[in-house]
């Protein structure tokens, strides 16, 4: 990598996102930090390059608006990382309308609409673009719906826009396993209480870290021959067949 590039990453005031803004930081980057929670983002204040920003990505006025305010006419990166962690929904039964969108909304309607407005810097910066997807594209744990669909769409948006955009920008996807972001949240949070069990059910022998996830946003950042994929980057969960 090298100094005085450009980057916007949404969630990015917690959990990976953080751990990819502070990464991008140190490395002389000009980071646009956007994210819903104005109190984690006033713990990015003072941090080198970065810009904190509020914006709700389930608002297309609120993402036009953001990406104004990063104020950058050429965009070396994008990255669609925010929406709400929590998969779970309840039985499919008792699950609004509201509550599905809330999922689609700023995940996968995010993503398209945070591409749309930064095409122009984009395509300005032969930027790329990466989608934080999910495992749980793939795989499914019971009342997951939501969020299992928006991640799902996230990687057919990811090949679309490959083809759609290039070859001026690239996009791909990144899919975390069970990462541990216990320490990238904001306030003083306390250890995540980690079992061996829990380390030892990953092939990899250990659950993720954040930094597990940034070294592979900061892969495709750079790989110009890599475009319309996703890597899964999980401790190998996906690959380990389980028989009860």
């Amino acid at each position: 990598m090298t100094a005085n590039r450009t980057a916007i990453v949404t969630g990015g005031a917690q959990g990976i996102g953080r751990a990819l803004v502070r990464r991008l930081s140190e490395a002389g980057w000009q980071v646009a930090a956007l994210d819903i929670d104005a109190a984690a983002l006033a713990e990015l204040d003072g941090w080198p390059g970065v810009r904190p920003i509020r914006c709700d990505l389930g608002s297309e006025p609120a993402i036009r608006a953001a990406v104004a305010a990063a104020g950058f006419d050429r965009l070396d990166l994008l990255v669609n990382n925010g929406g709400p962690a929590d998969p779970v929904s309840g039985p499919l039964e008792e699950m609004t309308l509201d509550a599905w969108n809330g999922w689609i909304g700023p995940h996968l309607t995010g993503a398209f609409l945070m591409v749309r407005d930064c095409l122009p810097a984009l395509r300005a910066g032969q930027g790329a673009v990466v989608n934080i997807a999910s495992t749980r594209a793939f795989m499914s744990e019971p009342d997951t719906y939501g969020y299992a669909a928006a991640k799902g769409g996230l990687v057919a948006l990811t090949h679309a826009l490959a083809v759609g955009l290039g070859p001026a920008v690239r996009a791909n996807a990144v899919a975390p396993g069970w990462i541990e972001t216990t320490a990238w949240q904001k306030g003083d949070p306390s250890p995540a209480d980690l079992s061996e069990q829990d380390h030892a059910q990953h092939p990899a022998g250990r659950v993720g870290r954040p930094d597990d996830i940034v070294d592979a946003v900061l892969y495709l950042a750079d790989a110009g021959f890599v475009t319309g994929q996703v890597i899964v980057v999980d401790g190998g969960m996906t690959r380990k067949m389980i028989h009860a």
